[in-house]
């Protein structure tokens, strides 16, 4: 069985078509600026094709989903001869609002519900179901599944998710925290029970997915009962660009001092002028924020000699003790810790920042090997855990796509049987 996995930005498409059989992936891509000036990335892995990459009139998605095809049939690049040969497709969707806790099969009762809730990801929901309709279009009678960020975080307790704010928003407007990176700390927790043992039950397991966008989860007994991320992915542990959790009183003021923005533009800048890149006022990828710091991105050590930006470092270490401080959280409403799960672009290649975190957690018995740890750009699991700690430090690669074909051949396979 062939899945094609979509995931549709507001300028963007990138896809992979796997091969359920064995779960590998026979080719993947990236339309790029979209509505813009157009570009497509295609990257067959089947009978040594060559790679496309070059400009592309791509004026809206449907046009993107029609390039995408052409390229996995064309002959010079191609791994289908058939569009009989994609058997459904997988959609990753961002916000599943309040009713959707599992991946669904898409019809057009889904497709309004989705709608009703667009208001709850503004900047992600549209470009969802524009990916979904320009699948509908192109290829029509192919089963298509929304598998979805927020649905790993369902079984979060009422006490968890409920703001302290007037019930009436939680009960009238579904204003709750939702999380998100969902199939992404599915993917490793399960990967790390896995490795504790492969019993879910009685393991205590914080996932961190740090990456541009980062997130926590308290995973007990393999479900999630908390995470950092709300209603939105602004809150939580400071980000690239987002400034994660903050005084909300901010708005106001940051408005104020600015000549009265808007709340749209004051949010604004709390999404994407804030964070590392607005501490450190060099860059919002860490490899950047490293380097003006003094530190080898590659091992974590310090660069002798190097000039240090104390900007990078007070970014660098505010983050770091932010995710040290709800791991730490974590690690006490759980009543414990078994492992932590290091994953996603930052999480998997800084370690700078696997140790700094580690560091801060040495009171709760976590120790980290420096030597184990020096390393970034590893497909493959590793094991950093340090001599005598009490608690195993884990760096898992996630693979949200496959979690997502994975659901789609199981909602595909359960309708089939209906």
């Amino acid at each position: 069985m062939n899945v094609l996995v979509i995931n549709a930005g507001s300028s963007s498409l990138k896809y992979q078509l796997f091969d359920m059989e064995n779960e590998t992936i026979i080719a993947k891509g990236n339309c790029d600026r979209i509505g813009i000036d157009g570009n497509l990335k295609h990257t067959p892995f089947l009978n040594d094709k060559p790679v496309f990459n070059d400009a592309i009139d791509l004026p809206t998605h449907a046009e993107a989903i029609q390039a995408v095809i052409e390229k996995l049939l064309s002959a010079e690049y191609g791994v289908i001869t058939d569009l009989s040969e994609i058997n459904a497709v997988g959609h990753r969707f961002v916000h599943g609002g309040p009713k959707f806790f599992n991946s669904v099969l898409i019809d057009d009762d889904v497709i309004k519900a989705l709608e009703d809730c667009a208001s709850l990801a503004p900047l992600h929901t549209p470009a969802n179901l524009m990916g979904i309709n320009a699948c509908k279009s192109i290829m029509p009678g192919i089963p298509q599944v929304a598998v979805f960020d927020t649905a790993f975080h369902h079984t979060i307790p009422q006490f968890a998710y409920v703001y302290p704010i007037p019930y009436k928003y939680y009960e009238n407007n579904h204003i709750r925290r939702y999380g998100f990176h969902g199939t992404s700390h599915r993917y490793v927790s399960t990967a790390a029970i896995e490795k504790l043992g492969g019993k879910a039950e009685g393991t205590k397991i914080v996932t961190c997915h740090l990456g541009n966008g980062a997130s926590l989860a308290a995973i007990k007994d393999g479900y999630c009962i908390d995470t950092t991320m709300g209603v939105t992915p602004l809150e939580g542990v400071p980000m690239g660009t987002r400034s994660g959790s903050i005084d909300p009183t901010l708005i106001e003021i940051i408005a104020g001092i600015e000549g009265n923005l808007s709340i749209g533009d004051t949010l604004n800048i709390l999404n994407k002028e804030s964070g590392v890149l607005g501490v450190s006022g060099v860059s919002s990828d860490f490899r950047d924020v490293e380097t003006s710091a003094g530190i080898n991105i590659n091992d974590g050590s310090r660069l002798v000699g190097s000039e240090v930006n104390p900007r990078s470092k007070l970014a660098l270490d505010i983050f770091n003790y932010q995710v040290a401080k709800y791991i730490g959280s974590y690690a006490a409403i759980m009543g414990g810790l078994d492992a932590i799960v290091f994953t996603a672009g930052v999480g998997e290649n800084s370690p700078y920042t696997r140790m700094g975190v580690c560091k801060l957690l040495k009171g709760i018995g976590i120790e980290i090997d420096i030597v184990k740890n020096g390393f970034r750009g590893r497909s493959e699991f590793v094991d950093v855990t340090g001599e005598g700690s009490k608690v195993k430090v884990f760096v898992i690669p996630t693979d949200e796509e496959l979690v997502i074909a994975r659901d789609t051949v199981y909602i595909v396979g359960a309708e089939t049987l209906e």
